[in-house]
């Protein structure tokens, strides 16, 4: 089982927030010049996955280089300008059988990765009123299409997106991509899938997806997508999330994430029916809250998504595992404070506790793209996860905005689950360095 190390949905990491300008609250500022800004991040990376049962380890360590230039629009009815970036990846320690981790690239077959890797990519846009075209290699943000940010750099995706914001509290997207930059490449790939195993000369030509996202009521949001991955799968999204301000101090979080993934096409992957959701509530006091989740997969393949990607928004997916095996139940604890209560603005902890159930036998051990799943001892399959994170933020002075995070994650198997993984202890330490250049 490939579990993908990702962020916690708390965590938005600075460089996708820097690249993405489709959920902007502000209108871009007018002229190509004086709308430009350039920004920067150091991401330094340190990941140790160390497997109980098995002695090939994934230890690696870099340090990333990400800049990203976005123009403004020439004036006019129709605005055009141009948005570019450049990435560098330097390996700092990595080798030696310890590879694979997805920080640095795949090793050159002795066990260790290149000394350096690097891309950049540019993206032509065109303004209209409230319509926003963009052509080339994009960073994209929502459910069914969502670049990867949980490596030493992020993940681009190249193809078209066309946005529109002409209703308040509405936004309305769509576009296509057909190649994909991943975080631990230089070059581009086709969009495959993060669970799913393609036959040799496979591949789906490209992802189509729609959506509109609904923020017109304070305290309420929803959103709704649908995305062609062709000859895959068709897949559909829905949300619904809550915050209610009950006084100054306490607030109640209710929330609901809904996944239908159908086959489609030729169905490289073999037949695919998987409705997937979760359920949360999050009661928050002052700077504490507790959160409270169940997730449910039916289904007799795992729920899947782009590879290397971030299109998971479930509320179980964790540091290591996304709780998203065939016919899996599953429920989670999380407790949260924010230190800025007793002084100390910047510093957030969190710890939670997650466990599932699945039925591995009812996979079907010939299917195309799922087989890999199945176990005859695998029908009341168990695993837990525990995981910690600190983050701390700097708020002021010469490393104003230096963020440092820690994460450990213990993740456990049992009842016939070693049958696709084994037992792990995970630890990341991660320095991002943010500089607004202009």
């Amino acid at each position: 089982m490939r579990y993908p190390v990702r962020f916690t949905p708390l965590f938005i990491a600075v460089a996708a927030t820097m690249a993405s300008s489709a959920h902007a609250d502000e209108p871009a500022k007018e002229g190509f010049a004086e709308g430009s800004n350039l920004n920067l991040n150091a991401r330094n990376y340190y990941i140790n996955r160390n497997r109980l049962q098995r002695t090939d380890d994934n230890i690696e360590w870099g340090q990333g280089f990400l800049g990203i230039f976005q123009s403004g629009y020439t004036e006019g009815t129709v605005g055009f300008g141009v948005d570019a970036h450049a990435m560098l990846g330097l390996k700092l320690d990595g080798g030696g059988g310890t590879d694979g981790s997805s920080i640095l690239p795949i090793s050159d077959g002795h066990g260790k990765a290149p000394g350096a890797f690097s891309t950049a990519g540019g993206t032509l846009k065109m303004r209209a009123f409230d319509t926003e075209l963009k052509a080339g290699d994009l960073f994209l943000t929502n459910p069914v299409i969502a670049g990867g940010d949980s490596r030493m750099l992020p993940q681009t995706f190249r193809g078209v997106s066309l946005t529109n914001h002409s209703f308040d509290g509405w936004l309305i997207e769509g576009g296509q991509a057909s190649f994909t930059k991943p975080y631990n490449q230089s070059g581009h790939t086709r969009i495959g899938t993060s669970y799913g195993a393609l036959a040799d000369g496979d591949d789906s030509r490209h992802l189509n997806w729609a959506g509109v996202a609904w923020s017109g009521v304070e305290g309420l949001t929803s959103s709704l997508y649908a995305s062609e991955l062709k000859d895959i799968w068709n897949q559909y999204y829905y949300d619904l999330d809550y915050t209610w301000q009950l006084n100054d101090v306490i607030s109640l979080n209710p929330g609901l994430h809904v996944y239908h993934t159908q086959d489609t096409g030729d169905a490289l992957l073999g037949n695919i029916d998987n409705n997937t959701y979760s359920l949360h509530v999050t009661v928050g006091v002052g700077g504490h809250s507790v959160t409270a989740a169940y997730q449910r997969v039916n289904g007799n393949t795992p729920f899947d998504y782009i590879s290397q990607g971030d299109s998971v928004y479930l509320d179980n997916s964790q540091q290591y595992s996304d709780f998203n095996g065939p016919n899996e139940r599953s429920w989670k604890l999380k407790y949260a404070y924010d230190f800025a209560g007793v002084g100390v603005p910047g510093l957030n902890w969190a710890v939670s506790y997650s466990r599932g159930t699945l039925d591995l036998s009812k996979v079907d051990p010939d299917s195309q793209g799922y087989s890999n799943w199945y176990s005859a001892e695998g029908r009341n399959a168990k695993h837990w996860e525990r995981d910690i994170d600190l983050k701390y933020v700097v708020q002021s002075g010469q490393a104003k905005d230096l963020a440092v995070r820690l994460q450990w994650a213990t993740h456990r198997g049992s009842n016939g689950y070693g049958a696709i993984d084994t037992d792990t202890d995970e630890y990341r330490v991660i320095f991002d360095y943010p500089i607004n250049v202009f």
